[in-house]
């Protein structure tokens, strides 16, 4: 509530309209469309009635007070529509709070809500001003962040490179596979260190095979030789 008082026909603001006007802004230094009616109520009903504001006066105050009210009805919209713009998107959110602790996460937007007249974006169950969005993520980022976390994920499956055996062929052949088939892009997410063991892996794999085929021929010649003809009795 707005006190105020007159003095030699001029309207005082007292410390009590300070203080609301304090909350109503949120420590802001300009006034709100509540602020404005109010005053320009207190003024009206305050006036010196030996000298009386003119209604031109009146009538322009007003029309102040519609910009400014149209003003943050636009700004509400714009405000809604691009939070509406992120629903689906993947984002990174980050806020500080007031002892100075920075909070982030990030996720797709599942839906927006409109709370106190600001839009609020929901990103794991959690809500969050729609200034704290710091990053919209681009699709192909996720796809490629996605598919190298994917690659490390199984490169770290297969045992040490010294216990390898020809039973892990088609895991090897699986990740080499999926590295080949990325783009540029796609595989400059992927770590260097992680480039060099697939290959070392798959250099370690065909060295295998190959004894292996070796062991497989040799052991059928040995079977060849070993086995006796037998002439047919009469």
């Amino acid at each position: 509530m707005v006190s105020a008082s007159v003095v030699d026909g001029i309207l005082q603001q007292t410390a009590t309209a300070s203080s609301d006007k304090s909350k109503k802004t949120s420590g802001g230094s300009s006034l709100g469309k509540d602020d404005f009616l109010q005053l320009l109520v207190a003024q009206m009903k305050y006036q010196d009635p030996l000298e009386p504001t003119s209604n031109t006066e009146y009538i322009s105050q007003y029309a102040t007070f519609s910009e400014l009210e149209q003003m943050q009805n636009m700004s509400s919209t714009m405000e809604l529509s691009r939070a509406s713009d992120l629903v689906g998107k993947t984002v990174v959110v980050e806020t500080t709070d007031a002892t100075g602790k920075t909070s982030s996460d990030m996720g797709v937007v599942d839906y927006i809500s409109y709370e106190n007249n600001k839009a609020l974006v929901w990103v794991n169950g959690q809500s969050w001003a729609l200034d704290s969005v710091k990053e919209v993520a681009d699709p192909a980022y996720i796809e490629a962040y996605s598919m190298a976390v994917t690659l490390n994920t199984a490169l770290n499956k297969l045992p040490n490179i010294n216990a390898l055996t020809v039973q892990d062929k088609d895991a090897v052949d699986s990740i080499s596979q999926m590295y080949e088939g990325m783009d540029e892009y796609q595989q400059s997410f992927v770590a260097q260190e992680s480039i060099e063991k697939i290959k070392n892996y798959v250099q370690k794999m065909q060295e295998l095979v190959k004894l292996q085929e070796l062991a497989d021929d040799n052991n059928s010649e040995t079977a060849d030789n070993d086995t006796v003809t037998e002439e047919p009795t009469v």
